[in-house]
């Protein structure tokens, strides 16, 4: 029998392009967890692979691999439901596969970079040709300005079938929205400053709300249209909460940037605004979710993609868990400036980023995998697919919980006792808590490409043997 089996929808090109959005997606997760785990060893034995590709090429890559595997999951993501939301071919299709193929290259040739060239002299030519040298925004200039045009011939395909179509919802106009923010805000880490308060001042701009804000709005309409599908949601419930979202991500998202700011030099009224607004955002997405579940609960919770239903589930708390809890433990400036900069913020950014973001992408990638596989209304179900969830969520609460006891460590001993002289700063790195907490990371981090292997496994075999 044919992979297009009877009962199943036609695909759209659209949904053509995106499940190759989804494979790259999924591939690419896997070179951040090899670098990670890469980084995390190197960690424990500084001395492996120094000559070839140090701590700072692999931690590189292992930010860089996720920042643009969650990205094109989510592109991905809209590119499936949008002709499904508008009733019609996405227009511009052409336009969007020469601009995939342009994007794939781009991320190789960038991935050779980091590599092979690794850094270059204090000139110019290197800011735009090897590596800007900013953390997050490793990335050269000539990758800053493909990412924007990516997003505007993204945002002109959607524009344009909004248009075509004749039929604008409230998450198509969130949509457009936020595309608007996403390719703007991006531009703002392109501004070189001498001013290194400037600089920093423009950094957090993208790393806060291109990431925190403008991604936490494209989740949104994602979890919208993936609830309306999963669970037959009224569309009146998931807008209605879209756009309270939207009120706080771009309300109280752009004031709760300014805890980024205690201590770059800017006016000390950001200590107060940015500690209280910081923890809001992720509010909407919890109450949307479990509204919707509620709601569908009164029916008797029907779904026929389980996978898909665990990681809807798993996005709403773990988003809240990891961006509200463990963001809000340490934003308020009191706590802020003894924890600032230690590695409770990778546990928060850890945590976070799979919460909110992994998440999403694993939940539309099966929700794709069951239009591509099986009947629409037969079950897509396996065991693997628990194993493989079990393994990731519990890789990445055990990596977050070592970075959490180790920022603790740092907080206490090299901040608030050692009063962050050199002296201390010796004396937190060395101390048993943290230093055991190096071995429990890497650990962890095994469990977490094993969860991913299994998870590769079980999306190339899913729904086959029911098929045939």
């Amino acid at each position: 029998m044919s992979a297009v089996t009877q009962g199943q929808p036609k695909l759209y090109e659209s949904q053509k392009l995106a499940r190759w959005y989804f494979i790259v997606a999924i591939a690419l997760f896997g070179a951040q967890l090899l670098f990670g785990l890469i980084a995390a060893y190197q960690q424990i034995n500084p001395r492996f692979l120094l000559d070839v590709a140090p701590f700072m090429t692999n931690r590189t890559l292992h930010v860089n691999a996720m920042v643009v595997w969650l990205l094109v999951g989510m592109v991905g993501g809209v590119y499936w439901f949008l002709p499904k939301e508008t009733g019609r071919e996405v227009v511009g299709i052409t336009l969007a596969k020469i601009v995939w193929w342009v994007l794939v290259a781009g991320v190789a040739v960038l991935v050779g970079i980091y590599l092979f060239v690794q850094y270059g002299p204090g000139k110019m030519t290197t800011l735009w040709f090897i590596m800007e040298g900013r953390e997050y925004l490793e990335a050269p200039r000539w990758v800053d300005i493909a990412i924007v045009v990516w997003v505007a011939v993204f945002l002109f395909n959607v524009i344009a079938t909004v248009l075509a179509s004749r039929r604008i919802t409230g998450i198509l106009t969130v949509l457009i929205f936020d595309l608007v923010a996403l390719g703007a805000l991006y531009t703002a880490g392109m501004h070189y400053q001498l001013n290194l308060t400037m600089d920093q001042f423009l950094w957090w701009w993208v790393v806060h709300l291109w990431v925190e804000a403008t991604w936490e709005v494209l989740v949104g309409v994602l979890m919208a249209w993936s609830l309306m599908y999963l669970l037959g949601v009224s569309r009146r419930l998931v807008e209605t909460w879209l756009f309270i979202e939207v009120a706080l991500v771009f309300g109280t998202g752009i004031l709760g940037l300014g805890h980024h700011y205690f201590w770059i030099g800017t006016p000390e009224y950001w200590l107060g605004l940015g500690g209280f607004f910081s923890s809001l955002e992720p509010l909407p997405l919890v109450a949307m979710v479990v509204h919707s579940v509620y709601d569908a609960g009164a029916h008797r919770l029907g779904t026929v993609n389980k996978p898909a239903m665990f990681w809807l589930i798993a996005q709403a708390f773990g988003n809240f868990i990891g961006a509200g809890v463990w963001g809000f433990m340490q934003t308020l400036p009191q706590i802020n400036m003894f924890s600032h900069g230690t590695q409770l913020a990778a546990a928060h950014g850890h945590l976070a980023f799979f919460g909110a973001y992994v998440a999403t992408v694993l939940l539309l990638v099966y929700i794709a995998f069951q239009n591509l596989r099986v009947p629409v209304q037969v079950p897509l179900d396996s065991r693997l697919w628990k194993w493989a969830a079990a393994l990731l969520i519990l890789g990445i609460v055990g990596i977050s919980a070592a970075f959490t006891l180790s920022g603790f460590t740092q907080t206490l001993i090299e901040r608030a006792v050692g009063g962050s002289t050199w002296a201390a700063f010796i004396q937190g790195y060395t101390h048993p808590w943290y230093a055991n907490t190096l071995g429990w990371r890497y650990f962890f981090g095994w469990v977490m490409l094993t969860g991913y292997v299994l998870l590769v496994i079980d999306l190339a075999s899913i729904g086959k043997k029911r098929t045939a």
